[in-house]
């Protein structure tokens, strides 16, 4: 028998049981699966891409519709990693013990949060993707996705319209509604418009909420308080 000599005051040596094979099976599946993925829809958007540029040369007098569409591509391509961010950072704030917002696109529903606890609950209403051409110039609106802390918060804001809408650029009292919430990049989260704004819903790329929402939860909301839109 071969004997094995322990040095005094040598480390103990630990062995560790190597993990199942099916753990390393699912581990490797997984990881193809998601390569695969990505390849596809990296070739789907292509795809895509491709076809909208070549309708565009079949019809250059509809370049603002196909704008649009080279829109909402960007926003697949583009934005996936805002959004991913923006989900990564809600699940981590919901072990924190922080006010914080949060909207999920796709269920069309705005969430106030206290740590993990959901306090209220609304629709929302997500403005459109889209490009407008107007006196010369271009405007494009995506829908904003991520992480965002809110900039400033205003009751009764007087907006002055944008030159997108009209030229003249009038200031409408509660044009944007009564409350508007501003996050960066001149996105907001507002109320419905007044009868007076040229704005019927929200404004494209942002969000809406009813009035009701917003007052609710308007004092407990300040200048910093995360934003998560996933």
């Amino acid at each position: 028998m071969r004997r094995v000599s322990v040095r005094p005051g040598a480390p103990e040596r630990r062995s560790f049981p190597r993990p199942p094979l099916w753990l390393n099976l699912l581990v490797l599946l997984l990881g193809i699966a998601g390569f695969l993925y990505a390849r596809y829809d990296r070739e789907r958007v292509s795809t895509k891409f491709a076809g909208v540029l070549a309708e565009e040369a079949r019809t250059p007098a509809d370049t603002a519709r196909m704008k649009d569409e080279l829109a909402k591509l960007a926003l697949t391509r583009n934005d996936l990693q805002h959004e991913l961010e923006g989900r990564m950072k809600f699940v981590a704030s919901l072990k924190s013990e922080d006010f914080y917002l949060s909207i999920d696109s796709r269920s069309h529903r705005l969430r106030f949060y206290y740590g993990g606890t959901i306090l209220r609950e609304d629709d929302v209403a997500i403005g459109e993707s889209k490009t407008i051409n107007a006196n010369g110039h271009t405007w494009t609106f995506i829908p904003l996705k991520g992480a965002f802390p809110v900039e400033a918060k205003i009751v009764d804001y007087a907006w002055r319209v944008p030159e997108w809408l009209d030229p003249a650029r009038p200031t409408i009292a509660d044009g944007l509604g009564k409350y508007v919430l501003f996050l960066p990049n001149g996105y907001v989260i507002h109320t419905p418009p007044s009868q007076a704004s040229p704005l019927h819903g929200p404004k494209p790329g942002s969000y809406m909420v009813s009035e009701e929402a917003l007052a609710a939860i308007w004092e407990r909301i300040h200048k910093g308080t995360p934003v998560y839109i996933y």
